[in-house]
């Protein structure tokens, strides 16, 4: 039996040599087209990420210093001008604070019991404007009398104008009439009494006054004139007694009143 004779595979080439491969096989499959993925296909719709840009802060904090320059260079303008201004009306005016002091304090009574206290001191003060271009106009002066904060007699002074390099004598009554006391005021008093019979005596001007300047007048303001270091000897009879009042110091503050507090 004749046995039967099959193609190759590869037919050879007129010439001998094998016939050229197809051009997928040739180049490895490189051209031959495959489904795409999940993943490619997501990333083809995904849109393109684009990064934000930084926030522009530099403009808002240039316009904060800018600011800040602005404000501190107005208000050493502001503080410059007041120097100024005050420098000028100080070598103009040359003001000074008028001065208070104690000329005479006599003691008429000083009755004290067991609950109440009646008292009766004669007051000289003398005031003083040393201001050769400046006035003062006091309202009516509220005068209060007291040894360690006990309030042994109250007054007043009606007001007047201080004119400028003038002095004045301010004459009043201060007293107290059968005024109750306190148990422990009434004991602090009597326990220094009769050590030596004398009393330390603190003397208190409250008042408003207004400046007047050339033909300006200002606002009311409110001083306190303070006067400490007196010593009152308590009459033994109907004779008065004459406190010291030698080396006495009145002190003159101004009084700032800020809602319900007073400076």
């Amino acid at each position: 039996m004749a046995d039967r004779v099959y193609p190759a595979a590869k037919p050879a080439a007129a010439n001998g040599t094998a016939a050229p491969a197809p051009a997928a096989a040739v180049n490895g499959g490189a051209n031959q087209a495959f489904p795409a993925n999940k993943a490619q296909l997501y990333n083809a719709a995904r849109p393109t990420y684009r990064p934000m840009p930084p926030p522009k802060r530099k403009h808002r904090r240039s316009c904060c210093c800018c600011c800040c320059l602005f404000i501190t260079f107005f208000i050493v303008i502001v503080i410059l001008l007041a120097a100024i201004a005050g420098a000028i009306f100080w070598v103009l005016y040359r003001p000074q604070r008028p001065s208070f002091s104690v000329s005479t304090l006599q003691v008429s009574q000083f009755n004290l019991t067991s609950t109440k206290l009646a008292s009766k001191f004669n007051l000289t003060v003398v005031a003083r404007n040393p201001n050769k271009k400046i006035s003062f106009f006091y309202d009516p002066i509220n005068i209060s009398f007291s040894s360690d904060d006990v309030d042994i007699g109250d007054g007043s002074l009606p007001a007047f104008m201080h004119d400028t390099k003038n002095t004045t004598m301010l004459r009043t009554v201060v007293s107290s009439s059968s005024k109750n006391l306190d148990d422990s005021a009434i004991s602090n008093l009597k326990s220094k009494l009769k050590k030596k019979n004398t009393l330390p005596l603190e003397i208190k001007l409250d008042t408003k006054v207004k400046v007047k300047v050339g033909s300006l007048k200002t606002k009311k303001v409110g001083i306190r004139v303070k006067c400490d270091g007196i010593k009152i000897t308590i009459p033994s009879g109907k004779t008065p007694t004459k406190a010291t009042t030698s080396g006495v110091t009145c002190k003159v503050d101004l009084r700032i009143k800020i809602w319900k507090w007073t400076f």
